[in-house]
């Protein structure tokens, strides 16, 4: 099927790419089929989440190991039943980007990342319960932070 893109204009998508969020996200519950784009590039942490049902909503993702590599999340047994969770290799965990007309104050969310069982395509947004882990988190800070903490090769 044709779906039109916030990002990418028109594209040709299957049924089988279609992630279904059965609560949708915060803010956005009304909206429940996505579908999970990038630039095909293969090395951009960043991804694109576009609504199936309302062409201008899209969120930026990105894979927040990739910025913060020791973040952590346990999931509880309620998610890991209501996504049907049996191999954890088939989890996907993303995190939603705010990219503010400043770029270099560009921050995720490590409080409600999403969890995505690729193989059964089903997500949901989850709440971790993890006091250390805000909405915000500046990406430039975290990549800053972690330089800092990795040692150095002489």
């Amino acid at each position: 099927m044709d779906v039109l893109t916030r990002d990418y204009g028109i594209i040709s998508v299957g049924e089988e790419s279609i992630i279904r969020f059965d609560d949708g996200i915060l803010g956005f519950e009304g909206y429940h089929n996505y579908i999970l784009l990038d630039d095909g590039s293969g090395g951009s942490p960043f991804k694109c989440l576009q609504s199936m049902e309302e062409s201008s909503l899209a969120f930026v993702l990105i894979d927040p190991f990739a910025v913060k590599p020791e973040y952590e999340i346990e999931l509880d047994e309620e998610l890991t039943a209501s996504l049907d969770i049996r191999d954890m290799k088939d989890v996907v965990v993303l995190s939603i980007v705010v990219v503010p007309d400043d770029v270099s104050k560009a921050c995720f969310n490590l409080k409600a990342p999403l969890v995505i069982n690729a193989r059964l395509r089903k997500g949901v947004q989850y709440i971790v319960d993890n006091d250390e882990y805000k909405v915000r988190h500046y990406i430039l800070d975290e990549l800053d932070k972690g330089k800092r903490e990795s040692p150095t090769s002489a």
